[in-house]
């Protein structure tokens, strides 16, 4: 059987690039010149909407749940020691070139994140910025890769270091010149080796947005008129707008071409301080207040009088502690329903500042995932619609915080990104509405002429326009 040709399938993946940034500046011309050509729109994320497991939920086209992946550190069992990272391990599902593998096809997936350690694939894998320093062991596969890479640009960064910082110029010329590097070698990929699928995530433009995003947006707390970084934001999306246009370049007309990022960027407004919260109620009980901010880790927890304890970060991961299946639990497990939607009332009572409505998002995992495996949170929390981070920290003497309490930091993920997808003869053409992360995959195999596997839980972007399931967008 003679197998039908394919065209090729190329991801550059802007990891936080926010939709109205990207589709909205009359100065990113190459991207302009894309949307008048392909079909563009806002992409809703995964719940929640964290670059891990983001970037794989959208590989795999599978959510959280049934990847047994929350974010970026998860309960391992159902102790009290803390939360395990996540690696490349963690995620068994097949991704979008594990599928692909099994048509005799070759990719390149580069900075894909989490990638390390390093799995072999049918083709060529470059580490993400969870992988350790690249100038001191292999960050390719295969090895030798990297080699290349180093003949080419020297000494090759995952990731810029330390970019929580209040040191702006540092991180500043950081990121450029990372991004100069990775652009470099992705073109350097395209044109001189051999792949079917290709997809690259620039990590750069997330450090530019949690770096710089107080000097750019004029609603945030932060912001100062005329500070000298106010620029730094639309500088890197205006370097990455070129960069787009010479990969579309070296691409031609017959491949299909996506750009997309795995989540949105908001202003941050603050920080609610979840497990002080949770001592002043009675939920958490430690048997001495620290009088100076102290990580949860260290606070000394009563586990025997305590209820429920949080841990912190871009949401709330909230757990309760119910007899049965934690060591000391005290929640009967009979009442953990009535329980748990107390604790959700409770959270979505709060209020900011000034006792107006917070507006948070309270979510069960089991009623926004598929399947739930490994161990969940009991609830998941967006503060403020994601305008407030979760501070997990405890001593900070009130509920409302103005800084992050692991290193500075301007904004939060927000719940789109955006996505815009040039393929030769697809219908239909202009903005989308209604497109989902986890569409990505099936997408891109259905307009490549592959098969869609049936464990896929999105759906391809021209079946959901035939039956009706999103729209352009009428003006």
């Amino acid at each position: 059987m003679t197998e039908t040709k394919n065209p090729k399938i190329c991801v550059l993946g802007l990891d936080c690039a926010a939709p109205e940034l990207l589709f909205g500046d009359p100065h990113l011309k190459n991207t302009r010149g894309l949307m008048e050509r392909g079909t563009w729109g806002r992409l809703e994320s995964i719940i929640p909407p964290i670059t891990v497991p983001a970037w794989m939920c959208m590989a795999t086209s599978q959510d959280p749940g049934s990847l047994g992946v929350y974010g970026f550190r998860n309960r391992a069992n159902h102790t009290y020691t803390g939360l395990s990272f996540v690696n490349s391990s963690s995620v068994r599902e097949p991704t979008i070139w594990d599928h692909l593998a099994r048509h005799g096809k070759r990719s390149i997936v580069m900075g894909l994140p989490p990638s390390y350690p390093l799995r072999p694939i049918e083709g060529i894998r470059i580490g993400c910025f969870l992988t350790p320093d690249a100038a001191r062991g292999e960050f390719t596969y295969p090895p030798e890769v990297g080699n290349e890479i180093r003949a080419l640009v020297g000494g090759y960064p995952v990731d810029v270091h330390e970019f929580r910082t209040d040191d702006k110029a540092r991180l500043r010329d950081q990121v450029f010149e990372m991004s100069h590097k990775h652009w470099k070698v992705v073109r350097w990929l395209l044109a001189q080796k051999e792949w079917d699928y290709f997809h690259y995530v620039d990590i750069g433009l997330d450090r530019v947005h949690h770096g710089f995003w107080d000097s750019f947006d004029s609603l945030h707390i932060h912001y100062r008129q005329g500070n000298p970084f106010e620029k730094v934001i639309p500088e890197y999306y205006l370097w990455l707008d070129g960069q787009i246009g010479a990969v579309k370049d070296m691409l031609g007309e017959n491949a299909i071409l996506l750009v997309v990022s795995d989540h949105g960027a908001q202003r941050l407004d603050g920080g609610f301080a979840v497990n002080e919260w949770l001592i002043q109620e009675g939920l958490l009980v430690v048997t001495e207040m620290p009088d100076e901010v102290t990580p949860f880790a260290k606070l000394k927890v009563d586990w025997a009088k305590t209820r429920v304890w949080s841990e912190g970060g871009y949401y709330a991961r909230i757990f309760l502690n119910v007899e049965g299946r934690e060591p000391r639990g005290v929640i009967p497990a009979q009442n953990y329903d009535a329980f748990r939607d107390e604790i959700k009332r409770k959270l979505e009572a709060l209020t900011d500042p000034q006792g107006r409505p917070l507006n948070s998002l309270v979510f069960k995992p089991e009623q926004i995932y598929r399947t739930v495996r490994n161990v969940a949170p009991d609830l998941i929390v967006h503060f403020g619609g994601l305008y407030w981070r979760s501070i997990g920290s405890v001593g900070h003497g009130r509920l409302h915080v103005e800084e992050n309490d692991t290193g500075p930091d301007a904004c939060n993920h927000a719940q789109f990104g955006a996505f815009l997808l040039h393929a030769p003869g697809f219908e239909p053409r202009g903005e989308y509405e209604g497109m989902h992360l986890l569409d990505i995959a099936p997408t891109l195999l259905d307009l490549a002429g592959y098969p869609v596997p049936p464990s896929m839980q999105g759906r391809s972007l021209r079946s959901r326009s035939r039956s009706g399931v999103g729209a352009l967008r009428q003006d």
